[in-house]
Parts: structure tokens; sequence; C-alpha cells
């Protein structure tokens, strides 16, 4: 298995450096492209990560449009689709996938895009929807459209005990990251990232800390209401994400008395025998909730009104917010600078597009 690993990272790297090697080999559009991204495959709080950075690009004054693979959508008729155009939602969980669809829910006024494609999504985002500025979902990986900052989030596993794929989650080596232009991590993986950084003659780059912490939970319906449950009261925990232990044990540790813990596979879609499943265990134990996650509420959703109350727990992020206000500014107007001679694509209202 570690020769496949080992195949896997060396691929991985001639495939950056094969682009890399010749800036043709990337697409470029005109507005500014900030890609966030990981080393590794699911669960390192990446999605948080790009909803806290559209809402300060909006409070910059900026349209951020992000651009996103919809992985794992069921509904895949159409090859891009405009989950939502900063002033209307247009798909559904099946269509847009549960994550870009969590996205367009929590922002409201940010565009989200789906596409595999993501050059074409840009084109889209920037001539029909008047975009200001580019977030790259999970773009560490994706080489085709060239970006102008460069953000990875690494985890200390990444870091001190991260192997690469199949055997381990890395889909790229630590090598990787001297093509990042800021690292997000947390405090405990900090040291280790930094020495690793000058040991593989990273350029000048930010490391900054990131921390997450669950929010109070909010009740299926209505959305904004915080259910009226003890933490004492038992309670079912449900997730179908990667790495749900993680879930799971930070309610333990924020004083809930779970009960019973239920796990499904990143991304699963739920039947309606899965929320009878959990109807049954809540019963079962005379829980007063089940608690999950945002993402796994997106696929509950066509199953409403749910038989039981079901509340889904907020990923709140604790990140150096000025500091990357000032990363941004800095480099957008550089951006801005160099491409000032450039056309730009003509607008369309958001509220006249279609997807």
């Amino acid at each position: 298995m570690s020769a496949i690993a080992d195949l896997h990272g060396a691929l991985a790297l001639a495939r950056r450096r094969w682009f890399r090697k010749d800036p043709g080999r990337r697409a470029g559009v005109i507005r500014p492209v900030i890609s966030v991204g990981n080393l590794a495959v699911g669960g390192r709080g990446k999605t948080p990560l790009v909803a806290a950075m559209a809402r300060l690009l909006v409070e910059m004054g900026e349209r951020p449009a992000i651009l996103t693979r919809g992985y794992a959508r069921r509904d895949r008729r159409r090859d891009l689709l405009v989950v939502h155009d900063g002033v209307r939602l247009h798909a559904d969980v099946e269509a847009a996938g549960d994550e870009p669809l969590m996205l367009a829910r929590s922002l409201g006024d940010v565009a989200v895009v789906v596409a595999a494609d993501r050059v074409l999504a840009a084109v889209v985002a920037e001539s029909r929807l008047g975009c200001t500025v580019h977030l790259l979902d999970d773009g560490f990986q994706h080489h085709r459209l060239e970006r102008d900052l460069d953000c990875v989030v690494v985890t200390e596993d990444d870091v001190t005990r991260g192997a690469m794929m199949p055997s381990g989650r890395l889909r790229e080596p630590l090598v990787a990251l001297a093509d990042a232009d800021v690292v997000f991590t947390d405090a405990e993986a900090l040291p280790t990232v930094t020495e690793c950084a000058v040991s593989l003659g990273i350029p000048a780059h930010h490391v900054l800390g990131i921390a997450r912490d669950l929010g109070v939970p909010r009740l299926a319906e209505p959305w904004a209401t915080p259910p009226r449950v003890p933490r004492s009261a038992p309670v079912v925990a449900m997730a179908g994400i990667a790495g749900p232990a993680r879930f799971f044990d930070a309610l333990t540790a924020g004083g809930w008395n779970v009960v019973e813990t239920i796990a499904f596979d990143d991304h699963h879609w739920f039947s309606r025998h899965d929320v009878a499943r959990m109807a049954a265990v809540a019963a079962r134990h005379g829980a007063a909730l089940i608690l999950t996650t945002e993402k796994d509420m997106m696929r509950l959703l066509p199953w409403r009104p749910l038989p039981l109350p079901v509340a889904w727990v907020p990923l709140e992020l604790s990140w150096p917010a000025a500091q990357v206000r000032e990363i941004l500014a800095e480099r957008l107007a550089e951006v801005r600078r160099e491409r000032s001679g450039e056309p730009n694509w003509p607008v369309v209202a958001p509220g006249r597009t279609t997807s």
C-alpha cells in the first residue's frame, strides 16, 4: 500500500509542476480569484472558512461568487448551475449538492455557481452575475483556473501524522505547501507547519491560526429558533460527514447528553427508512432531540416535516478576520492595478439571470 501511496504523491506533484512550468496551461479570468483548499480530503473546516471569507468580502464592498464542483449532487442534468445569483435561490439540494446549498442558504446575498468546469463558472459569474471576485472552493488541486491567492487549510494530523492516499487522507505531500500564499491551521500545528515551511524553502507567506467550535443548535423548522432543550436531556447525534466521530466528541465535550450516535458515509443521501430509523432510535431512548450538522440538514430537507425535532449545530469559526481582511485588500488592489487596462465583461442584473 505504501508503494501505491508514494506513486500517488509523485503523480500529484508531477501534475502540479506541469501546470507551473507553463502558465499558459491555466486559464485566466478578469476578476481576481481566491482559492481555498485542503491538502487532505474531508473534514478540515474548509467550507466554514469559505463562508467566512465570503462574508468578509461582502463587508469590504465586494460581490463575491463561490465557484464549487458540487460534489455528490444527485441531479446532474445541467453541467453548470447557478444555485444562488446573489438575490434568489434557484436550486434544490439534489441539483446543487449539500455544501453548495448550505452556502447559498446561509450567506443569502452571495452568488454560488456549481460546475466541474470552474473556468466556465467564473466567466458566467463575471458576465451574468456581476461578481467582482471569485472564491474557488476546494481549489488547491484545481490547477486549470489561474488564481491570485492560494489559501490552504492544514490540520495538525496532516502535518504530524499525514499519509498519502489511499493509505491516508493526503491528496498531495506537504511539499505542495510551497505553492500556498496563506496557510490556515490550528494553533497546536502552527510550530510544526512553520518549521516545515522553513525546511522546504517555502516562500514568504502568512501562517494564520484557525479554530472551530460548535455553536447554538438551530431547529430545522423554523430555522433560526434554537431548541429549548437542556443539555442534560438525552439526545441522539447523527452525522453523514467525513470523520463523524469528531462531531460526536465535540457534542459530548460541549456538555450534551448523547445517548446514541448514528453515522453515515460522507454525503449520504437519506432515505425514508433512514429517517424512520432515526425516529425509532430517539424514541427508544426517550430522546428530546436529534442533533446533526448543517450539511446533513440540507439532505434532510426533502423529508420535511420530520417525525421528531431535529436541530443542526453550526460550526463557528474563530479566525484573525482583521489580518485576513488586510491580506485580501492588499492582494485585490495589486491584481486590479495589474489588470487596469483590461475590458470588463458586460453585466446582467442578477435578478434577470437564469440557472
